[in-house]
């Protein structure tokens, strides 16, 4: 008779439920795994055999024959270790299989029996909870299971805690919710200096969950505007908390089992590639558009990403997911992020700085920003500008943001109270005031009920 043990398979955020069925056949001594799992499951063969030979075990002189149903379903991770153990060990009536039928297992084992820690804990918590059963896991994950709600959650910190634990000889203690961990402070805006207008274009971005592309010269408070938005958001309320918990632990960056109220902030380098950014790689793992879900995105030097990158951003900012298709499977990760983008008006940065510009303005700034598709812009409609009198090396509390639609037809920009202005010469040619160009996307859900489809409520 076959003994059956409850454990998931991870694909995205969704947890699917797969039994670790283990039978002994007589027969030569053998150890099978089969049920399309990959190079890590099948791994767990002589991480479990070390196991239960470091308890002072041994496996049976039979042909033990391990099957992952349903066997059409990927199998991936290490966190398969421990189901496999259990249910070998049920199968040797070391422990009762009945008593496993209440909970969903996962773990990794080390060759010492020690269970260690695994991604996507978190996800096996809430999937138990659906489905009404309880958890046992690895006891540093003990925290982060707890946070699921009211499941029974069995943390062993090895093998033989855990069978003891069933056989009644010394019961683990139920773990507590991990402590809301509490961001360090970052830049705020009350530090800034002048840039009194890309301040308010900066509150606006934030109360209404707007994209923001910032464009001037190299040292004019680009990234520290940008730095500070974390820190004028709100806070995540609980859902939203758990929901970013998920991707993280999904990813293996949710430590101690500490949830956040603090929005993510990711600023990837422009160098990054497009599993990177989006998701992917040969076991798929979020990228940094689905890590920053419910926060803020920070793309600094924007063309100098590769065009097909920042292209693959286009659906995800209009869906609010990311979709990875691969041979074996498809998986879909949250993506609603606020994207946040700075550029320099030209190569050199200084375009209509007659004494630092290069030769070849203002066509090397065409050229420059040509480098970000229309489609990627039209994410930011709504261009916003006012004039200035250029940037001053010796006063850099002077903001000097300039538009970066330099190849745009001339247009009438309006101010943040939404007042047309009379300066409609084109780009490039026009003087630039102590405002940011930048773009709110309607498109994006509203923060806080402050500004609505563009308007001011």
């Amino acid at each position: 008779m076959a003994a059956i043990v409850s454990t998931v398979a991870y694909l995205g955020l969704e947890a699917r439920a797969v039994e670790v069925q283990v039978q002994l056949i007589p027969g030569l001594p053998a150890f099978n795994l089969v049920g399309l799992a990959d190079k890590a499951v099948g791994e767990s063969r002589e991480r479990v055999r070390g196991a239960i030979a470091g308890m002072g075990l041994a496996l049976p002189p039979k042909r033990i024959a391990v099957n992952l149903s349903p066997a059409d379903l990927p199998k991936e991770g290490s966190h398969f270790d421990l189901p496999v153990a259990l249910a070998l060990l049920a199968a040797m009536g070391v422990i009762d299989a009945e008593m496993l039928a209440d909970y969903v297992v996962v773990g990794e084992l080390g060759l010492d029996a020690r269970i260690t820690a695994s991604p996507g804990v978190l996800l096996a918590a809430l999937h138990a909870s659906n489905e009404g059963k309880g958890l046992i896991c690895p006891a540093s994950q003990g925290s982060e299971a707890a946070w699921a709600g009211s499941i029974e959650v069995v943390a062993a910190p090895d093998l033989l805690a855990l069978i003891n634990h069933f056989k009644g000889h010394g019961l683990l203690r139920a773990p507590q919710p991990g402590e809301v961990d509490v961001a360090p402070a970052g830049p705020d805006l009350a530090q800034v200096r002048g840039q009194e207008t890309a301040k308010r274009a900066l509150e606006v971005a934030a109360a209404g969950g707007h994209n923001l592309l910032m464009c001037g010269p190299p040292g004019s408070g680009k990234s520290l505007m940008a730095a500070c938005l974390p820190g004028i958001l709100p806070p995540l309320d609980p859902a939203e908390a758990l929901e970013v918990s998920m991707v993280q632990s999904v990813a293996g960056t949710l430590s101690g089992g500490r949830l956040t109220r603090t929005r993510p902030f990711r600023s990837p380098h422009h160098s990054a590639s497009m599993a990177a950014l989006t998701g992917g790689g040969l076991k798929v793992k979020p990228g940094e558009v689905s890590l920053a879900h419910l926060g803020v995105l920070f793309l600094d030097e924007l063309p100098e990403f590769q065009r097909a990158v920042l292209d693959s951003l286009r659906q995800p900012l209009e869906t609010g997911t990311i979709s990875v298709a691969r041979a074996n499977a498809h998986v879909t990760f949250p993506a609603r992020v606020q994207l946040i983008a700075a550029m320099n008006p030209c190569r050199c940065g200084h375009l209509g700085d007659a004494g630092l510009a290069c030769a070849r303005a203002p066509r090397c700034a065409a050229d420059y920003q040509a480098k970000v598709s229309g489609p990627l812009l039209d994410r930011s409609e709504t261009p916003f500008k006012s004039s200035s009198h250029g940037w001053d090396r010796r006063n850099r509390n002077r903001s000097s943001f300039e538009t970066p639609l330099a190849n745009q037809p001339p247009f009438h920009p309006v101010n943040m109270l939404g007042e047309s202005t009379e300066r409609g010469e084109h780009v490039g040619k026009r003087d630039v005031d102590d405002a940011p160009a930048f773009a709110c996307d309607p498109h994006i859900r509203p923060v806080g009920g402050v500004i609505q489809g563009g308007e001011v409520s």
